[in-house]
């Protein structure tokens, strides 16, 4: 008994070295994917320092008898054997008004030799959505400069519209119509665009049309690049949604693209794979859906008690084939407040945006919407659904009664009046004149190939000598009976020069 008590003495007295917990070895490395001993007391989400390799890693797996972590940089310096050392510091992103204007890697670091940042304020990179009674309904609209979205699919403050479709059929130049349409736009929010495993020519192109359009002031970039690790294309939605957070929680508006959350989800597919978490449906981990919902989540209308700003996400999903019924597109359409799609087939016939008003919708709807295009919007809708069921039967006869060809004379002169080419977003007042052009216009005498120059020429006439028209619509918000009719008559004297035939 002696000797046992004269052990317990020792013990008590005997103090751990804290630095020697603190210390971990890596056990196995692969694709920028460690596996460590030790660390037993490391939390998840904390950063961990390799200071032989001078890099830093992200904990992401707490197991029994080790800890799986992803490599912040190149991971060509760890080796097995390699130590790692707690940094007691979970992940935090430098936010602010400092990181306007400039490209930036998920860490913040720059990466457009426009030299350092410094941050006067950081936010940790996973922080929760706010909660049901810390939001309030979503209608304020944003506007995206683009008469197809703005009268029949809208986008309001605080909401997540998803943009889907396959590649090359406009998407990010979608999204970058509705960042530089921001620059006129009352109480203009923040933009933030995420760029998630694109290639870096494309950044550049990117970069030089916001520089172009005057854009790049307010906005920031994030960008992970295809030959970045894994680990950079993973969070770089997560540091572009923190970004954002920043402005709303300072009662401000901000928009956050993600470009593509697709390329995302590869990335965290071969994350988990590496660390061996159990592989589910075409190979991605069971919580592929919790990746992407705990982000969008994080986009919201706050209530007033908590400052009333607004965070808007525009997430981006790749498809193949047009087949939205895949994993990761049914995954996001579901978490979303509406999807924007692009039809392939609308593109190749040059219908720019090649949006299908068939298959998209927001959920939001017309509550985010002023009360001019609110006017012209709900004729627009009614025509269109005439015109496109009307388009289908056609195809298979070719004998039409007269009300049918006026139908489908007009839905063809309001497909053309929605038509927009990339980057020239309109105001919404200007939107609203063309778009009760069309529906109310009887524009059916004005050839097709002429219905764009009719455009033009009407828009020069209200901004040259009727300037107080859009002024008017600007301020009030409103497109009054009044005005339609003085509208009206400036399309009856442009429709003269065509004449009444349209010859």
């Amino acid at each position: 008994m002696d000797i046992i008590e004269q052990f317990k003495k020792q013990l008590e007295g005997l103090e751990l070295n804290p630095e020697i917990e603190e210390i971990g070895e890596v056990i196995e490395v692969k694709d920028g994917v460690v596996k460590l001993s030790g660390l037993k007391n490391v939390e998840n989400f904390e950063l961990i320092e390799f200071e032989e390799a001078n890099v830093l890693g992200l904990v992401l797996n707490l197991e029994e008898y080790e800890v799986g972590a992803v490599v912040l940089g190149p991971d060509k310096n760890i080796k097995e054997g390699t130590i790692a050392k707690r940094t007691k510091k979970i992940f935090s992103l430098g936010v602010g008004e400092e990181f306007l204007g400039r490209v930036i890697d998920p860490m913040g670091n720059p990466l457009d030799g426009k030299g350092e940042i410094k941050a006067k304020e950081f936010l940790p990179i996973e922080r929760k959505g706010p909660g049901v009674t810390e939001r309030q309904a979503v209608n304020t609209p944003l506007h995206t400069g683009l008469k197809v979205i703005d009268a029949l699919i809208p986008i309001g403050r605080g909401q997540r519209e998803l943009i889907i479709g396959d590649r090359s059929l406009g998407k990010t130049a979608l999204a970058l119509d509705a960042i530089i349409n921001q620059k006129k736009e009352k109480n203009r929010p923040y933009c933030i665009y995420v760029a998630c495993g694109q290639k870096k020519s494309k950044i550049k192109r990117l970069v030089s049309t916001l520089e172009k359009a005057g854009a790049m002031e307010y906005t920031t970039i994030v960008c992970a690049f295809p030959d970045d690790p894994a680990s950079f294309v993973y969070l770089a939605p997560y540091a572009g949604v923190t970004m954002g957070e920043y402005y709303r929680d300072s009662k401000r508006d901000a928009l956050v693209v993600f470009d593509d959350l697709t390329r995302q989800a590869w990335a965290w597919r071969e994350i988990s794979l590496i660390l061996r978490r159990p592989p589910g449906r075409e190979a991605y981990p069971g919580d592929v859906f919790y990746l992407h919902s705990r982000l969008l989540e994080r986009a919201a209308r706050l209530s007033d008690e908590k400052g009333g700003g607004s965070l808007t996400a525009l997430p981006i999903i790749e498809t193949q084939a047009g087949d939205i019924s895949g994993y990761i597109p049914t995954n996001v359409i579901s978490i979303t407040d509406g999807q924007i799609f692009l039809n392939s087939t609308m593109f190749r016939k040059d219908q720019k945006p090649a949006v299908d008003v068939g298959t998209s919708v927001s959920r939001v709807g017309s509550a985010a919407q002023v009360k001019a295009m609110k006017k012209v919007a709900g004729r627009l809708k009614l025509d269109l659904a005439q015109f496109q069921e009307l388009a289908r039967f056609s195809e298979f006869t070719e004998e039409l009664d007269s009300q049918t060809k006026i139908i489908l004379e007009k839905g063809k002169r309001i497909m053309e009046i929605i038509r927009q080419n990339d980057l020239e977003p309109y105001p919404f007042e200007k939107e609203a004149i063309v778009i009760f052009a069309g529906v109310n216009g009887d524009l059916q005498d004005i050839p097709l190939d002429k219905i764009k120059e009719f455009e033009k020429e009407l828009l020069t006439e209200l901004e040259v000598h009727h300037s107080d028209i859009l002024t008017q619509i600007r301020e009030t918000e409103d497109f009054s009976d009044d005005l339609q009719k003085k509208v009206l008559e400036i399309i009856k004297d442009i429709k003269k020069k065509y004449g009444p035939t349209g010859n």
